[in-house]
């Protein structure tokens, strides 16, 4: 989905678009790397972000990470939403009640790994990341890995 259509803004759509059919997953793909429309857009049920200036394989290899459960974007669009941010684990702890592994997987998160390579990382299994982030979505009231990465990195920033 581009961000900007004709006669309505590809934000707009997502979010109605979800509205409806829930179980659809979008990929941003845009010229714009304004932060504020990357949120916008993460918020509104998009679950990946790229530029328009990304590879065929670079986005084929987007679908295949999101049907696998990640949140593709660029490199340069990561280090963007990283930078927005001063992460402050011991506040972030302190007011959703997440534990010091379930705050280790959100920042793994954050860098847009799935299940398998978060698992392969911090040395357990596919399925014990699956209860750790259904855990998170309960104490942080999210329904989603973006939606949850969205919220702990500005809860971190406030703190």
């Amino acid at each position: 989905m581009d961000l900007y259509l004709p006669g309505e803004s590809g934000i707009t759509c997502i979010a109605r678009l979800k509205e409806r059919l829930p179980g659809v997953q979008f990929i941003v793909l845009t010229v714009y790397k304004d932060p504020e429309l990357i949120f916008q857009a993460l918020k509104a049920g998009a679950c990946g972000y790229l530029l328009k200036r990304s590879t065929a394989e670079d986005i084929l290899r987007a679908i295949a990470e999101v049907r696998s459960g990640g949140a593709p974007m660029t490199s340069e669009i990561a280090r963007l939403v990283v930078q927005s941010f001063r992460p402050s684990p011991a506040n972030a702890s302190e007011e959703s009640g997440l534990s010091r592994r379930e705050l280790e997987i959100l920042n793994l998160l954050s860098q847009g790994l799935s299940n398998k390579e978060l698992g392969a990382r911090l040395g357990i299994s596919a399925e014990t990341v699956r209860t750790h982030l259904n855990n998170v979505y309960q104490k942080l009231h999210v329904h989603g890995r973006t939606e949850a990465v969205v919220k702990h990195l500005k809860d971190t920033a406030k703190g």
